[in-house]
This record gives C-alpha cells, structure tokens and sequence, in this order.
C-alpha cells in the first residue's frame, strides 16, 4: 500500500497504518538524526521522540504526499532544538568528506564553515544534499515558494563557499 494511502488512514485513527509508514521510513529518520546527533543512543532517542509528536500532530497535516518531508523536518527541528540545548552542531561527516575531496578542503575547513552558517541555510542545504530532495519538495515542507527556496539554496551554497575561501585564503598565510 502506497504511504499517502496509509497517511489518510493514519489521520482516521488506524494506528496499524501509522506504525507501517514509520517502520517504511525508520531508516530515513535514523539517518537524519544521527547526521546531527552523531551519537547512536541520541539518534534513537530521537526517532522516538519525533515518532509520538509525528502521532500527535498527524491531524495538522494537511497535504498526504508531504508526509515523509512533514516527518524528516520534525526530526530537523528536534535535532537544532537538542543540539541548542547541547551548543553544539554536528554534520553528515560523509557529505562533508566527499565536499572535501572534490574542492580540496580539510573536514575541519568544511565544518567550521557550515557551523558558521545561519540555521535556514543549514536546513535547507540538509533537506537539498542529506535527503536529495526536490526544490519541490523543501517548498512544501517550508511552507513557502519554490522561487524562494531557490534564492534561499543559491545564498547558502554561496555563503559556505564564501566562508570556504576565507579559511582557505588563511591556512595559506
């Protein structure tokens, strides 16, 4: 059965079907929290967490087909909320490393640049290049214009680059 199938019955009460869908999109969830969390016992925590808020609010979604977007930006927002609780940010190490080969910048270089970030540039370069997912898609979950997530990716992508090059142009002083 297809998720928006299960979403709907979901919202109607059946819990078997909302238990489904979860178990569909765990590893999605994992993923997520332990890009930010970096630590096991936290990122299953996590999933728990935005599993009992996803069943309380489930009512409030409006749109079916944005509920796996609707789930990954809870956990997002679970993920900043403990990490600002922690001060501290953590980053998928895997992103980070494939960047570094590719522009030739150390893991340290790409992660004090991407902390150094505003937290809507970070989220929207997370749901882009974590979750691969459409401007569509981030457009739906944000709850705002494509034209807009769009300008919101160019300044982020520009922005890290930017704070790239500054500690580039340092470490060769």
């Amino acid at each position: 059965m297809a998720i928006d199938q299960l979403v709907l019955k979901a919202k109607e009460g059946d819990d078997e079907a909302f238990l489904q869908i979860i178990s569909v999109l765990k590893i999605d969830l994992y993923k997520t929290a332990l890009s930010y969390l970096r630590n096991e016992e936290d990122a299953i925590e996590a999933i728990q967490e935005v599993t009992f808020r996803a069943y309380k609010g489930l009512k409030e979604l409006k749109e079916a087909s944005y509920f796996k977007t609707w789930l990954i930006r809870i956990m997002i927002n679970y993920c900043n909320d403990t990490l600002k609780m922690q001060k501290r940010m953590v980053l998928n190490e895997d992103l980070l490393l494939t960047m570094g080969k590719s522009e030739n910048y150390s893991l340290m270089e790409i992660q004090d640049a991407m902390q150094s970030l505003d937290e809507r540039s970070r989220e929207i370069l997370t749901l882009k290049y974590f979750h691969d997912l459409k401007i569509k898609d981030i457009a739906g979950t944000l709850d705002c214009p494509e034209g807009t997530v769009k300008t919101w990716l160019n300044k982020a992508l520009k922005s890290l680059r930017e704070k790239l090059e500054e500690k580039g142009g340092m470490s060769h002083v």
